[in-house]
């Protein structure tokens, strides 16, 4: 006797809708990384099986197709090992919400919650110096609309060392020009803290939202279209400023320089002055 299949669909539905938007009121940070992970699943099911989502049952997800996928994203779409454990982690929890839902797919749960998660070397992060700092913000240009924006940008994530996802999001809302000067930062898990502004990023940011007016919504840091800066955006302004920098600061050329690094160099510069 034939075992009946159990399908996807709803399940995967029930997944998104119910479970992490109604119950868990995941945030939207979460509910997009699952969506991708999920949108690439299918996508390699259906190339490499030839199943319609629509028509994908839990079968379909057991354990050997999990790894396939798993390698697949590592070796031909050349992700990282991080980004192919964040993918199995949506996967994981999608199964973790199978297996108390439908017991007729138990069996298919408990060997895709079996895949361990791969282990991998956490390299040391950089960061820069106080003088290539200072080049990066000089070699901003000030006498055109995007090098204003990337001038203000790139000296409040150095002032905050916010992460490029809460940069990005900043709105003018979030910030308080009034002494003290202080900026709103909508973290991870949406935890939220107030940062301290500097007089002189608070001067910047002022003369900065005086030139916007009410042109370009609500972001601190629109796009030249007045929309939200996406994460790559971020990354290619300061390339292309690095790029310029090394002209008058030539050590930056051996640097990797990313979001990330200067909010490292936040906190070393911050350690340095004595800060805990």
């Amino acid at each position: 006797m034939t075992r009946p299949s159990v399908p996807a669909a709803g399940l995967v539905q029930a997944f998104f809708v119910d479970f992490l938007l109604n119950q868990k009121h995941s945030s939207p940070r979460t509910l997009a990384t699952y969506r991708d992970a999920f949108r690439l699943l299918l996508r390699f099911v259906h190339e490499t099986h030839g199943v319609e989502p629509a028509a994908l049952s839990i079968e379909n997800l057991d354990a050997p197709i999990i790894l396939a996928f798993l390698d697949h994203i590592e070796r031909q779409r050349a992700n990282c090992i991080r980004s192919r454990n964040a993918r199995l982690a949506a996967v994981r929890s999608f199964f973790r919400f199978v297996q108390m839902r439908e017991p007729a797919a138990l069996a298919v749960a408990s060997r895709v919650l079996a895949i361990p998660v791969k282990r991998t070397e956490r390299k040391l992060v950089g960061y820069l110096m106080r003088p290539e700092i200072d080049a990066l913000l000089s070699a901003t240009d000030r006498t055109n609309w995007d090098g204003r924006r990337d001038h203000a940008l790139l000296l409040t994530l150095y002032n905050t060392g916010a992460r490029v996802s809460e940069i990005i999001a900043v709105c003018r809302g979030d910030i308080m020009l009034d002494a003290p000067a202080s900026l709103k930062l909508h973290g991870k898990g949406r935890k939220e803290r107030a940062v301290p502004l500097w007089t002189k990023t608070a001067q910047v940011l002022r003369s900065w939202f005086q030139e916007l007016g009410d042109r370009s919504g609500e972001f601190a840091f629109p796009s030249a279209r007045a929309r939200r800066l996406s994460r790559h955006g971020v990354s290619f302004l300061l390339g292309r400023l690095a790029e310029r920098a090394v002209k008058a600061c030539p050590s930056l050329s051996n640097k990797q320089i990313t979001p990330h690094v200067i909010r490292h160099s936040t906190a070393m510069h911050l350690l340095q002055s004595g800060v805990d």
